[in-house]
């Protein structure tokens, strides 16, 4: 995911704001750290211009 986000141009700040979550979930998620909900997961990748495949399964 920090791949996606930082092609996009956005700090973990920007996108927490943009899914209306917190820096620190974005952080976690990204550490693999957090599982987040369908919603959360769907926000970050309208977002970010990915698929869930994209940004969650390899």
């Amino acid at each position: 995911m920090r791949d996606a986000r930082e092609a996009a141009g956005l700090s973990q700040a920007e996108l927490a704001a943009r899914v209306d979550a917190t820096r620190q979930t974005i952080g976690l998620i990204e550490a693999g750290r957090y599982n987040p909900s369908l919603r959360l997961c769907t926000a970050i990748c309208r977002t970010l211009g990915v698929t869930l495949d994209d940004l969650f399964w390899d």
